[in-house]
């Protein structure tokens, strides 16, 4: 395959993005027939520079800028005064990502990123083409993930509008509601208007009292977030599929589609498949509320690309991570951890309570007080809901652990892609007859571990996670009498 351009039609979306960005307050000054200020002015003008500088950015980039697929490798040669010429071995892309923004969806374009094994750490994809024809896009897809266009007639997921109700509530809704508040009220007294005023004209604020009008403030405040929350939750993930196709040499992959006006859509080889994760928050697993995430090679954990399921009900999460791996590992029952384990967390809850009252100690001793007071119980609750959250076990094919006192984090790893194990032991857990295992894999978080194990099955538990190369260490458990150990046994992988 020769070198390609980019598509020229970016440049056209591009300064059509910018017209349609600033026509809101054109309309707006002619409407109102408010004199233009600096102040109202200054933001338009910001945006038309801004614009302008894009344009002339997005031309230059699309005059210097080849990409070409060959039989081996993808490459792309970008940079007007610092030329970079990069390149991806084909057998280590790990993730093709097409999405488009309303602009360019009516433009036919297409935004491609390619994920090629990057370590974890890199927060970066292997390099982006932004932006190729919805065509060649659809064909550079296929010719490098060898994936058929065509859905499955049952997907294993589909969007459902019930799922809004898990995504409304949280800290986050606050936040949006200030977010959005503060932006209308410079809006307006941008264009000469005075909000305070008509807020104050709503009530007889003072007659109501400060308790109403605060909690007539915080419920206000509670819908404009859930409104706002809703919109963004729907304009991210309508239309969301979740499928499973054919790929290249008899294989499959895991492609997911979403989004209302930037449509997505992210496929995952599932050759590098290597387990899967449900995290419930603790502050909203009162709903049933739970995030699903896969475990794989080639894409950061940090990644958006990760998440298989929006945030919804953990019976549909438990039910798709399990159609995702094939295998019902997650609803193996686990192991309780033994009450060792609890008392090291109460431990370290009243330490970290002590540690706060002495920050304020030079205060006075009465502030002290109060503050380890404070901070004691839900120190105390933190350290009850991390032991509840423990637990471990060996499903068949896979390890199943279970941990995390804000966020249970329940995750299932193939056993044959666990690279080592370490098996960990501070001063403190040797005392309680407490271990911990890990198991250390190339995916995902790099390593999935049962902390504060009761140390007389650490090694058993390690002898599963890594058949054939415990033995050697072991010699049939960790007594508790031996002296605080720390050891890592390397596998084949």
């Amino acid at each position: 395959m020769s070198w390609q351009r980019l598509d020229a039609r970016m440049i056209l979306a591009d300064a059509l993005r910018v017209l349609v960005s600033l026509l809101p307050g054109v309309l707006a000054l002619l409407l109102t027939g408010f004199e233009p200020e600096p102040l109202a002015i200054g933001p338009l003008a910001g945006l038309a520079v801004w614009g302008v500088a894009g344009a002339v950015a997005d031309v230059v980039r699309w005059a210097t800028t080849r990409y070409r697929i060959t039989d081996a490798y993808v490459e792309r040669r970008t940079g007007l005064f610092v030329r970079t010429h990069r390149s991806v071995r084909r057998d280590r892309i790990r993730s093709v990502d097409t999405s488009a923004r309303l602009i360019q969806r009516l433009a036919g374009l297409r935004r491609v990123t390619i994920g090629a094994g990057q370590m974890n750490t890199a927060m970066e994809a292997a390099f982006t083409l932004d932006a190729l024809s919805k065509r060649d896009a659809e064909a550079l897809r296929r010719r490098l993930t060898g994936s058929a266009p065509e859905p499955s007639a049952e997907p294993m997921a589909a969007f459902q509008w019930r799922w809004i109700v898990y995504n409304v509530t949280g800290i986050w809704a606050l936040v949006t509601a200030a977010g959005l508040m503060w932006g209308g009220f410079w809006t307006a007294a941008s264009f000469g208007l005075d909000p305070g005023a008509w807020l104050n004209s709503l009530a007889d604020w003072e007659e109501l009292g400060p308790v109403p009008t605060a909690a007539t403030a915080f419920a206000a405040a509670v819908l404009l977030g859930g409104v706002g929350r809703a919109c963004s939750f729907v304009t991210e993930h309508a239309h969301f599929r979740l499928d499973r196709i054919p790929g290249e040499e008899g294989g499959t992959i895991l492609r997911t589609t979403q989004g209302l006006f930037k449509t997505r859509e992210v496929t995952r080889d599932d050759r590098r498949l290597r387990g899967v994760t449900v995290s419930e928050p603790l502050l909203w697993r009162w709903m049933g509320m739970a995030d699903t995430t896969v475990i794989t090679t080639g894409l950061s954990m940090w990644s958006s690309s990760v998440s298989v399921l929006p945030r919804g009900p953990v019976r549909l999460a438990r039910r798709v991570a399990a159609a995702v791996i094939g295998d019902p590992a997650l609803g193996t029952p686990l192991r309780r951890h033994p009450r060792a384990a609890l008392r090291r967390r109460l431990l370290w809850g009243v330490l970290t309570a002590s540690a706060g009252a002495l920050l304020v100690l030079p205060a006075g001793s009465t502030p002290g007080a109060v503050a380890f007071a404070v901070l004691l119980p839900p120190a105390l609750g933190l350290a009850c809901a991390g032991h509840l959250a423990l637990g471990h076990a060996v499903a068949g094919d896979y390890l199943v652990v279970r941990a995390g006192a804000m966020t249970r984090a329940t995750s299932a790893l193939r056993r044959d892609a666990v690279s080592g194990v370490q098996v960990r032991q501070s001063l403190l857990q040797w005392r309680l007859g407490l271990a911990g295992v890990w198991a250390m894999t190339a995916a995902g978080e790099g390593a999935y571990g049962a902390r504060d194990m009761a140390a007389a099955e650490a090694a058993g538990f390690a002898s599963a996670a890594l058949p054939g190369y415990v033995e050697q260490f072991r010699a049939g458990s960790l007594p508790a009498d031996r002296t605080p150990l720390t050891f890592s046994v390397p596998g084949a992988g």
